[in-house]
């Protein structure tokens, strides 16, 4: 929060959050009228820690022969498993069925099988899929759930062909999540806030020019007057977001109800794969395809989630300094974290305190104006008690 410190020097957030209550505020005659989340301390019901399988280069979909069996691989999502699911997992499933094996397994129970297993059985498959762990605890099931691929890839990393392949992979998804909006699959639109101090990188994934522009609707670039946020640079544009407590046990049981099969197994090799009973094999196993089949490329991001008691007048994210706030059905959400090659699950208490603080002095300078702050009648910015404007 270096940046927002120095944008708005001077204030005592913690000292002006009001607690009485969440009122709207619009301080420019354009901007919304916005419910401000209630972020304190003692409002958290639980802290969530997951490890993202990420590999610098991107995600792996590819098929690969193995004595007498296909493996088609679909692994090494990164921070994107979730909002990339359907994509990559039609991009598996194509390769899978070309081989014209009716019966498949699939290896991995989370975003990424779920949604390739489903795939397969719209296809005419006939699919049994063996994991570890199942929903609630699997991997995919601690994240945030916005529908927009977030840390996937270093750019300068990947294939030349792969900007492609991920654009694809979004579109794909996002497609596929439009059409399950409503509250069985916990699927909703909201306005999404991304801010920062310094200008945006124009080609980046927020940028006017990014790649996944076509997949950004109502996308506007705000004048500060036509925002209430403490950042001088803020785009908003409408993304989908992903209850994952409501949202994976109604895909398995679409899965379960199309006739497939669910396995609790752990494997701990090669050999123990492929003495499964299908001739194909969907690998989906996320990170556990470091020891599984040797990728030495993958490595654990981990990311750390605060959740506050659900707000449900708060219909918006935001994203922004390192920082994110999402609402869902369970609570709010807040994050974010990106240690690369962490493999603790444990929480980190100053990452705890970052992502509370860090998100609370957002939200106190909104409350600003009732606390001797000001709005520049020029650039509509927020001005500290006491300055000129």
């Amino acid at each position: 929060m270096k940046g927002l410190a120095s944008l708005v020097a001077g204030a005592a957030f913690h000292g002006c959050a009001a607690r009485a209550g969440r009122p709207a505020t619009s301080l420019g005659p354009a901007a919304p009228r916005l419910a401000w989340p209630d972020i304190r301390p003692e409002l958290e019901i639980r802290t969530i820690v997951g490890l993202r399988p990420y590999r610098p280069s991107g995600f792996v979909v590819k098929a690969e022969k193995l004595g007498d069996s296909l493996l088609v691989h679909n692994y090494g999502h990164g921070g994107g498993g979730i909002a990339l699911s359907w994509g990559t997992g039609e991009m598996a499933a194509r390769l899978a069925h070309e081989a014209g094996i009716r019966d498949i397994g699939v290896i991995g129970c989370g975003a990424a099988g779920l949604s390739v297993s489903r795939l397969l059985q719209e296809r005419g498959h006939t699919v049994s899929l063996y994991s570890r762990e199942v929903p609630p605890d699997t991997t995919s099931c601690k994240a945030a759930g916005q529908c927009f691929p977030g840390p996937v890839f270093d750019r300068g990393r990947e294939s030349p062909s792969f900007l492609a392949r991920f654009v694809d992979a979004a579109r794909l998804s996002v497609s596929r999540f439009q059409i399950m909006v409503g509250p069985r699959y916990g699927v909703r639109w909201l306005p999404t806030y991304y801010m920062s101090v310094a200008p945006f990188v124009e080609t980046g994934l927020t940028g006017t020019a990014s790649p996944l522009r076509a997949i950004m609707p109502d996308f506007e670039v705000l004048t500060p007057r036509q925002h209430p946020f403490p950042f001088e640079h803020v785009r908003r544009f409408a993304s989908m977001f992903i209850d994952p407590g409501t949202y994976f046990p109604a895909v398995v049981e679409d899965f379960l109800g199309a006739g497939g099969r669910l396995v609790v197994q752990e494997f701990t090799s090669v050999e123990e794969v492929l003495r499964l009973p299908a001739r194909l094999i969907v690998n989906c196993t996320g990170l556990g395809s470091k020891a599984l089949f040797g990728d030495g490329e993958l490595v654990p991001i981990k990311g750390q989630l605060s959740v506050l008691q659900p707000q449900d007048d708060v219909r918006y994210a935001t994203a922004g300094g390192g920082l994110y706030m999402f609402p869902r059905r369970d609570g709010i959400v807040l994050g974010g974290t990106h240690e690369r090659g962490a493999w603790s699950l444990d929480p980190d208490e100053a990452e705890r305190t970052r992502i509370l603080n860090g998100n609370a002095e957002v939200f106190a300078a909104l409350r600003a104006p009732h606390h001797g702050w000001r709005q520049d009648p020029e650039r509509g910015a927020l001005q500290a008690p006491g300055s000129r404007v």
